[in-house]
């Protein structure tokens, strides 16, 4: 009796797993269940798909002109296609979506999109499943259940700009062929970007030194990428390849070719990627660098300069969309605290443990002063953020302490610490600008050195690239207490100058086997093959007492 009632309950069990099998292959191509079932479906992963996309242009010498549509049916881009560059003509991008299990039966989803003058259906075909919209912009859409559950149905329209503009994020693509729209070849053209397929959730890589106890970082700073090809400054020489200087392809010509013969483990993006006046859109800026490092797989964090945010996107949208990138360590930070990007990277020592050998503090170093009249200039690290320091930097302590190894601390910043103007510190590297550290101290330096900070590295002035040595005690009991460097400025379309400057970054080798960590500096034109100014600045997990030639 028992073994009847077993083999019926085997049966059972058995017909119940195949009706299920075929109730879900079922609603993925035909939609048999209601709605309300869909969300449980293991199989099944609704969210928003495009059902429609076009673009509205609206003039301001017509009063009845709107660039307004149904905001319960369509979502605007918010992107003005002409950069806010034309008097009188303003368009956008509208996009409609709708939720996986809330189409209906009269819903088609948008599974294909194009760009171009001729209609895009190939010869032979003869169902025209093509639709034209303003701009030049052409949609297949398609009226079957399963196309929504597609990996190529349309989930979300974007646009970027310039013909140098690249897709970062994943999932992505550039249709290849800009909007038709009446520039008068005078703005960037307007590039459109699908996505397609559900959005895929990132997982952040855990940086962790290499076998041979060694770990590379490249600080980039100052990169002054632009919403199109940008405007060389300053540049030696003042050609490139033969022609013009074009500011965006050559820095990141430069920087691909040092990432492919350092190959870094980690890229350091000190501030001012993105040049604010000459950057209406950041995220177009911003790619162009992004794009670069996750085509390589190397991990990065940023942090923000004074331009970054100047007349363009704020902070706070910059790092979202940095956070959500693949290969991305950038964070937001606590909101609680002043700035966007107050954060540490812990790298983790060699094989399988779970414990740190190296702390990268980050930290905002905000723009321009808040007062004027007192403290003319920049802006400094505010008293929240040293405390958040401090704290943090005692709450990671114990586990520190637990590495078998010396654990060693280091810090970025972008605007350089009061401290960085003292003349008379000993220092490796060329002095060529004033600094323009902040005014008012804050006595982060302080709290820098308290902590066990061995290094702190900073951007902000491109032509100074040196590493001055901060000490602390009084007269002949002064000891090494802190390596203060710069990156130097990478981008063409920052500012240079000061009797001819050659962009460069800068690299650190951080060896633990010994505690040591060395630095150098790249060049873009001259001795680009050289390691400038190579000294140890850290052995035994402590500053070293002068230059050390490495």
């Amino acid at each position: 009796m028992t073994r009847r009632i077993v083999r019926t309950a085997a049966q059972l069990t058995g017909a119940a797993i195949f009706a299920f099998l075929i109730i879900a292959f079922l609603d993925r191509n035909y939609r048999v269940l209601p709605n309300s079932l869909h969300g449980y479906m293991p199989s099944h992963h609704p969210g928003l798909v495009v059902t429609d996309a076009t673009i509205v242009t609206c003039s301001s010498l017509n009063p009845f002109s709107s660039c307004d549509l149904d905001t319960k049916e369509w979502h605007r881009v918010d992107k003005d296609l002409y950069l806010g560059k034309t008097w009188t003509t303003t368009a956008y991008l509208y996009v409609s979506r709708k939720h996986e299990e809330d189409l209906t039966e009269d819903d088609t989803v948008v599974v294909d999109i194009m760009v171009g003058k001729l209609h895009p259906q190939p010869k032979g075909e003869t169902e025209d499943l093509w639709e034209s919209r303003p701009g030049g912009l052409w949609l297949k859409r398609s009226a079957k259940k399963q196309a929504s559950d597609s990996n190529q149905a349309v989930t979300d329209l974007d646009v970027l700009f310039g013909d140098d503009a690249v897709e970062a994020r994943d999932g992505w693509t550039i249709t290849g062929t800009p909007l038709l729209l009446n520039t008068g070849g005078s703005l960037p053209c307007v590039q459109l970007t699908v996505r397609r397929g559900p959005h895929r959730e990132i997982k952040k890589p855990q940086p962790r030194i290499r076998d041979d106890g060694r770990y590379k970082i490249m600080q980039i700073g100052d990169l002054h990428l632009s919403t199109g090809v940008g405007v060389c400054r300053e540049a030696v020489p003042d050609k490139y390849n033969g022609g013009k200087c074009e500011a965006d392809p050559r820095t990141l010509d430069f920087v691909s070719r040092v990432l492919d013969e350092e190959k870094p483990d980690l890229v350091v993006l000190s501030g001012d990627q993105v040049n604010g006046d000459t950057a209406p859109d950041a995220p177009t800026a911003m790619f162009k660098i992004l794009s670069i490092l996750i085509e390589r797989k190397i991990p990065y964090a940023a942090i923000f300069g004074n331009h970054d945010d100047e007349k363009t996107m704020s902070r706070e949208a910059q790092m979202a969309i940095m956070e959500s990138l693949p290969y991305s360590l950038s964070i937001a930070g606590p909101a609680e605290i002043d700035g966007v990007g107050n954060y540490y990277v812990e790298v983790l020592a060699r094989g399988k443990t779970d414990h740190s050998a190296l702390t990268i503090y980050l930290l905002d170093t905000h723009a321009y002063t808040p007062d004027e009249r007192n403290f003319p200039g920049y802006d400094w690290v505010k008293p929240n953020q040293i405390e958040w320091f401090k704290k943090t930097a005692a709450g990671l302590k114990k586990n520190h302490d637990e590495y078998t190894g010396r654990h060693m601390d280091i810090a970025f910043i972008h605007i350089p610490l009061t401290e960085y103007a003292d003349f008379n510190l000993p220092r490796v590297g060329e002095w060529k600008e004033g600094v323009t550290a902040p005014v008012y101290n804050s006595g982060f330096r302080d709290a820098l050195v308290e902590q066990g900070v061995v290094m702190v590295s900073a951007g902000h002035d491109h032509c100074n690239d040196y590493c001055s040595l901060s000490l602390s005690g009084e007269g002949e009991n002064k000891t090494p207490a802190l390596w203060m460097c710069y990156a130097g400025g990478s981008g063409f379309g920052g500012y240079a100058g000061y009797g001819g400057y050659h962009r460069r970054v800068r690299l650190f080798e951080v060896d633990t086997n010994e505690a040591r960590i060395k630095t150098w500096k790249r060049l873009e034109y001259g001795e680009i093959a050289a390691r400038i100014d190579e000294q140890i600045i850290v052995d035994g997990g402590k500053p070293q007492a002068k230059p050390n030639p490495s």
